[in-house]
């Protein structure tokens, strides 16, 4: 693919679980011509390929050339522990997520591509469940040809940081996973890398508004774009 067709992929959340694998599939990844990771320090990254920019919410008027025509991955989240309040985890969650998204969109990227949880409803009575919920619907309001949502079961793969009751989901889902069928496939775990893989398939699945579950980003992971 040449230069005038590639694609710049920009990154939010490069530090977590999905963040890591996608940013080593991009630079892998023919389609792209330039990988930039939006972090708040510093991180140690294997290839020089890989442009690193410290991320300041509050300066979003210097990054906006960098939006056109990019694809833009948001792997943003965080616990309700690590944030320390409700209200800390909602500005974090739902609307950090919906600034990126809008200063994306105000800047004619092309696809904007984002991690929310399974079981993600407005009206869910849980709170994370809800926050994520609203985080879909703002993003929804925006004009891109192309919004892909991520709802991902529990995620397989190594963490830096430890999650205590994550690890025993973990341990539970991977037992029961075999007996997750029809209505329940949604909630089988999947490997955070698969997720990462289904998130770039999405960005050139063409126009629209996409919403995957567990079981479909499977599925997309699996198929050749």
């Amino acid at each position: 693919m040449n230069e005038s067709t590639s694609k710049t992929a920009l990154v939010f959340g490069a530090s977590g679980l999905i963040g890591k694998f996608l940013s080593e599939q991009l630079i892998s990844d023919s389609r792209y011509s330039r990988v930039v990771i939006f972090v708040r320090e510093k991180l140690h990254v294997a290839s020089p390929a890989i442009v690193q920019i410290i991320f300041n919410p509050e300066k979003f008027d210097e990054m906006e050339g960098l939006f056109n025509r990019s694809h833009v991955f948001c792997c943003i989240g965080t616990t309700r522990k690590k944030a320390g309040s409700n209200e800390n985890f909602f500005k974090i969650d739902h609307d950090l997520v919906e600034k990126i998204a809008q200063n994306a969109a105000r800047n004619k990227a092309e696809a904007f591509v984002v991690v929310s949880s399974v079981g993600a409803s407005a009206e869910s009575g849980n709170f994370y469940l809800r926050t994520k919920g609203l985080m879909e619907l703002s993003i929804k309001t925006f004009q891109f040809a192309n919004i892909s949502i991520f709802r991902p079961s529990i995620l397989l793969g190594m963490r830096n940081e430890s999650r205590f009751l994550e690890n025993i989901g973990k341990r539970i889902a991977v037992f029961t996973s075999p007996m997750m069928a029809g209505k329940f496939r949604k909630y089988k775990p999947i490997h955070a890398a698969d997720v990462a893989k289904a998130m770039i398939n999405s960005a050139f699945k063409g126009k629209g508004i996409f919403i995957y579950e567990s079981d479909e980003i499977e599925l997309l992971a699996n198929k050749t774009m």
